[in-house]
Protein backbone atom coordinates (compact mmCIF):
# COMPACT_ATOMS: atom_id res chain seq x y z
CA UNK A 1 0.00 0.00 0.00
CA UNK A 2 1.04 3.25 -1.15
CA UNK A 3 -0.19 6.38 0.28
CA UNK A 4 0.06 10.51 -0.06
CA UNK A 5 -0.82 14.54 0.79
CA UNK A 6 -1.91 17.24 -0.63
CA UNK A 7 0.61 20.08 -0.23
CA UNK A 8 -0.70 22.43 -2.78
CA UNK A 9 -4.20 24.81 -1.96
CA UNK A 10 -7.14 22.76 -3.26
CA UNK A 11 -7.01 19.77 -5.51
CA UNK A 12 -9.77 18.55 -7.33
CA UNK A 13 -11.29 14.75 -6.72
CA UNK A 14 -12.76 13.46 -9.79
CA UNK A 15 -14.62 10.74 -10.18
CA UNK A 16 -12.74 8.86 -13.06
CA UNK A 17 -9.04 9.23 -14.25
CA UNK A 18 -9.59 12.10 -16.38
CA UNK A 19 -9.09 15.76 -16.27
CA UNK A 20 -12.12 16.28 -18.25
CA UNK A 21 -14.14 14.07 -15.72
CA UNK A 22 -16.55 15.54 -13.06
CA UNK A 23 -15.36 17.19 -9.83
CA UNK A 24 -16.99 15.11 -7.17
CA UNK A 25 -14.79 16.39 -4.08
CA UNK A 26 -11.68 18.25 -3.18
CA UNK A 27 -8.56 17.53 -0.74
CA UNK A 28 -7.80 20.70 0.58
CA UNK A 29 -3.58 21.32 2.21
CA UNK A 30 -1.83 19.15 4.42
CA UNK A 31 -4.81 16.42 3.98
CA UNK A 32 -3.46 12.58 3.63
CA UNK A 33 -4.50 9.65 2.36
CA UNK A 34 -3.89 5.96 0.87
CA UNK A 35 -2.85 5.08 -2.80
CA UNK A 36 -5.62 2.22 -3.88
CA UNK A 37 -4.83 2.32 -7.41
CA UNK A 38 -2.07 3.88 -9.66
CA UNK A 39 -1.61 4.86 -12.96
CA UNK A 40 0.43 6.83 -15.31
CA UNK A 41 -0.76 9.92 -14.43
CA UNK A 42 -3.84 9.32 -11.84
CA UNK A 43 -4.08 7.64 -8.67
CA UNK A 44 -7.18 6.36 -7.12
CA UNK A 45 -7.18 7.33 -3.01
CA UNK A 46 -8.98 6.95 -0.04
CA UNK A 47 -9.05 10.34 2.02
CA UNK A 48 -8.31 9.19 5.51
CA UNK A 49 -10.81 11.75 7.01
CA UNK A 50 -13.74 10.76 5.76
CA UNK A 51 -13.21 7.14 3.86
CA UNK A 52 -13.66 9.00 0.35
CA UNK A 53 -13.22 7.39 -2.76
CA UNK A 54 -11.99 9.14 -5.78
CA UNK A 55 -9.03 9.91 -8.42
CA UNK A 56 -5.86 12.56 -8.03
CA UNK A 57 -3.42 13.75 -10.84
CA UNK A 58 -0.10 12.77 -9.85
CA UNK A 59 1.09 15.75 -10.70
CA UNK A 60 -0.82 17.35 -7.65
CA UNK A 61 0.55 15.46 -4.69
CA UNK A 62 3.06 13.69 -2.35
CA UNK A 63 3.88 10.36 -1.91
CA UNK A 64 4.64 9.88 2.15
CA UNK A 65 5.87 6.71 3.99
CA UNK A 66 3.53 3.92 6.25
CA UNK A 67 5.01 5.70 9.41
CA UNK A 68 3.92 9.23 8.84
CA UNK A 69 0.52 8.42 7.68
CA UNK A 70 0.44 6.32 10.70
CA UNK A 71 1.17 9.24 12.93
CA UNK A 72 -1.16 11.68 11.35
CA UNK A 73 -3.97 8.80 11.71
CA UNK A 74 -2.78 8.98 15.34
CA UNK A 75 -2.62 13.06 15.48
CA UNK A 76 -5.60 15.65 16.29
CA UNK A 77 -5.87 17.32 13.33
CA UNK A 78 -4.91 21.15 13.21
CA UNK A 79 -6.52 22.96 11.32
CA UNK A 80 -6.34 26.91 9.85
CA UNK A 81 -9.15 28.87 11.23
CA UNK A 82 -9.03 31.79 9.65
CA UNK A 83 -10.45 31.84 5.39
CA UNK A 84 -7.80 32.12 4.28
CA UNK A 85 -4.02 31.97 5.56
CA UNK A 86 -0.32 31.44 3.91
CA UNK A 87 2.19 29.08 4.58
CA UNK A 88 5.51 29.69 3.01
CA UNK A 89 7.54 26.22 1.63
CA UNK A 90 11.43 25.76 2.31
CA UNK A 91 12.45 28.16 -0.96
CA UNK A 92 10.47 31.05 0.69
CA UNK A 93 7.38 31.36 -1.41
CA UNK A 94 4.38 31.76 -0.78
CA UNK A 95 1.35 29.99 -0.84
CA UNK A 96 -2.19 30.61 0.38
CA UNK A 97 -4.27 27.78 1.81
CA UNK A 98 -8.30 27.76 2.45
CA UNK A 99 -9.96 27.43 5.89
CA UNK A 100 -9.47 23.85 7.20
CA UNK A 101 -6.79 22.87 5.72
CA UNK A 102 -4.66 20.41 7.63
CA UNK A 103 -1.06 21.44 9.69
CA UNK A 104 -0.18 18.79 11.01
CA UNK A 105 2.90 18.30 8.48
CA UNK A 106 4.38 21.45 7.81
CA UNK A 107 7.24 20.85 9.70
CA UNK A 108 8.18 17.77 7.78
CA UNK A 109 7.82 19.34 5.12
CA UNK A 110 10.09 22.28 5.98
CA UNK A 111 6.24 24.29 5.66
CA UNK A 112 6.07 27.65 7.78
CA UNK A 113 2.52 28.72 9.19
CA UNK A 114 2.14 31.55 11.31
CA UNK A 115 -1.43 31.78 11.43
CA UNK A 116 -3.89 30.82 14.21
CA UNK A 117 -4.66 27.08 14.57
CA UNK A 118 -7.70 24.99 15.56
CA UNK A 119 -7.81 21.57 17.16
CA UNK A 120 -10.49 19.44 19.44
CA UNK A 121 -13.97 19.67 19.57
CA UNK A 122 -15.61 22.69 20.63
CA UNK A 123 -19.13 23.08 22.10
CA UNK A 124 -21.81 22.80 19.91
CA UNK A 125 -23.08 26.54 19.83
CA UNK A 126 -19.84 27.18 17.78
CA UNK A 127 -21.17 25.22 15.09
CA UNK A 128 -23.05 28.41 13.89
CA UNK A 129 -19.98 30.83 14.32
CA UNK A 130 -18.13 28.65 12.14
CA UNK A 131 -20.92 28.22 9.38
CA UNK A 132 -21.50 31.90 9.22
CA UNK A 133 -17.80 32.08 8.11
CA UNK A 134 -18.71 30.80 4.62
CA UNK A 135 -21.49 32.81 4.14
CA UNK A 136 -21.96 34.15 0.39
CA UNK A 137 -19.10 31.43 -0.66
CA UNK A 138 -20.97 30.52 -4.23
CA UNK A 139 -21.81 26.91 -4.74
CA UNK A 140 -19.85 24.54 -6.34
CA UNK A 141 -20.45 21.01 -7.18
CA UNK A 142 -17.76 19.15 -5.38
CA UNK A 143 -16.95 22.02 -3.52
CA UNK A 144 -15.04 22.30 0.34
CA UNK A 145 -13.48 26.18 0.22
CA UNK A 146 -14.99 29.95 0.49
CA UNK A 147 -14.29 29.84 -3.04
CA UNK A 148 -17.04 27.22 -4.08
CA UNK A 149 -18.69 24.86 -2.02
CA UNK A 150 -21.70 22.22 -2.19
CA UNK A 151 -24.41 21.45 0.57
CA UNK A 152 -22.29 18.42 1.80
CA UNK A 153 -18.94 19.97 1.90
CA UNK A 154 -20.18 22.68 3.46
CA UNK A 155 -21.78 20.83 6.56
CA UNK A 156 -18.74 18.48 6.47
CA UNK A 157 -16.07 21.29 6.79
CA UNK A 158 -18.02 23.23 9.65
CA UNK A 159 -18.18 20.00 11.58
CA UNK A 160 -14.48 19.38 10.64
CA UNK A 161 -13.56 22.73 12.02
CA UNK A 162 -15.12 21.92 15.65
CA UNK A 163 -13.24 18.62 15.84
CA UNK A 164 -16.49 16.16 14.35
CA UNK A 165 -16.20 14.08 11.85
CA UNK A 166 -19.35 13.62 9.17
CA UNK A 167 -19.42 11.86 5.54
CA UNK A 168 -18.79 13.41 2.30
CA UNK A 169 -22.07 12.96 0.60
CA UNK A 170 -25.74 13.95 2.27
CA UNK A 171 -26.79 10.77 1.84
CA UNK A 172 -24.24 9.70 4.12
CA UNK A 173 -24.21 11.94 5.95
CA UNK A 174 -27.99 11.16 7.03
CA UNK A 175 -26.81 7.62 8.12
CA UNK A 176 -25.04 9.82 11.39
CA UNK A 177 -26.45 10.44 14.33
CA UNK A 178 -29.92 10.63 15.90
CA UNK A 179 -33.69 11.30 14.15
CA UNK A 180 -35.54 14.00 15.88
CA UNK A 181 -39.07 13.36 15.41
CA UNK A 182 -40.28 17.39 15.30
CA UNK A 183 -38.54 20.27 14.44
CA UNK A 184 -39.44 21.87 17.30
CA UNK A 185 -36.57 18.97 19.40
CA UNK A 186 -33.93 20.33 17.26
CA UNK A 187 -31.37 22.68 18.33
CA UNK A 188 -28.76 25.21 16.37
CA UNK A 189 -26.16 22.80 15.06
CA UNK A 190 -28.03 20.50 13.87
CA UNK A 191 -28.78 18.77 9.96
CA UNK A 192 -31.66 18.98 8.25
CA UNK A 193 -31.89 16.59 5.18
CA UNK A 194 -34.35 16.93 2.22
CA UNK A 195 -35.14 14.84 -0.61
CA UNK A 196 -35.97 15.18 -4.04
CA UNK A 197 -39.57 13.58 -5.94
CA UNK A 198 -37.72 9.81 -5.88
CA UNK A 199 -36.97 10.34 -2.31
CA UNK A 200 -33.51 10.27 -2.50
CA UNK A 201 -31.46 12.60 0.27
CA UNK A 202 -29.76 15.42 -2.22
CA UNK A 203 -29.63 18.31 0.26
CA UNK A 204 -28.25 18.78 3.89
CA UNK A 205 -28.20 22.20 6.56
CA UNK A 206 -27.59 23.38 9.50
CA UNK A 207 -30.29 24.31 12.14
CA UNK A 208 -30.09 27.44 13.36
CA UNK A 209 -32.20 29.29 16.03
CA UNK A 210 -35.55 30.78 15.64
CA UNK A 211 -36.50 28.34 12.74
CA UNK A 212 -33.74 29.64 10.55
CA UNK A 213 -31.67 27.19 8.01
CA UNK A 214 -27.83 28.01 7.08
CA UNK A 215 -27.21 25.90 3.77
CA UNK A 216 -25.90 25.87 0.25
CA UNK A 217 -28.45 26.90 -2.69
CA UNK A 218 -26.95 28.77 -5.23
CA UNK A 219 -24.54 30.49 -2.44
CA UNK A 220 -24.27 29.73 1.24
CA UNK A 221 -27.81 31.50 2.55
CA UNK A 222 -29.92 31.61 5.07
CA UNK A 223 -33.57 30.87 4.71
CA UNK A 224 -36.78 29.92 6.91
CA UNK A 225 -37.20 26.24 7.89
CA UNK A 226 -40.71 25.12 8.75
CA UNK A 227 -42.35 21.35 8.89
CA UNK A 228 -42.77 21.34 4.83
CA UNK A 229 -39.14 21.94 4.62
CA UNK A 230 -36.96 25.13 3.52
CA UNK A 231 -38.82 28.72 2.59
CA UNK A 232 -36.99 31.28 0.28
CA UNK A 233 -38.43 34.65 1.17
CA UNK A 234 -36.34 35.77 -2.16
CA UNK A 235 -38.37 33.35 -4.31
CA UNK A 236 -41.58 33.50 -1.88
CA UNK A 237 -41.56 30.12 -2.51
CA UNK A 238 -40.71 26.70 -0.67
CA UNK A 239 -37.72 25.25 -2.43
CA UNK A 240 -36.60 21.86 -0.31
CA UNK A 241 -38.69 18.99 1.27
CA UNK A 242 -37.74 18.35 4.69
CA UNK A 243 -36.85 14.78 5.08
CA UNK A 244 -35.57 14.34 8.66
CA UNK A 245 -33.51 16.04 11.39
CA UNK A 246 -30.68 14.28 12.77
CA UNK A 247 -28.23 15.15 16.14
CA UNK A 248 -25.21 14.53 15.02
CA UNK A 249 -23.64 15.67 18.86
Amino acid sequence: MQYGICLLSIVPLRSQASDESEMVSQILYGEHFKILEERAKWSRIRVAFDSYEAWISNKQFQKIEEAQFKRLNEQKPQLSSDLIEYVTDENGHLMPIPIGSVLNATNHFKHIFEGIKVSGKKPKPELINSALLYLNSPYSWGGKSPFGIDCSGFTQMVYKLNGYKLKRDAAEQAKQGEALSFIEESEAGDLAFFDDKEGVIDHVGIIMNDNYIIHVDGKVRIDRIDHSGIFNADLRKHTHQLRVIKKII
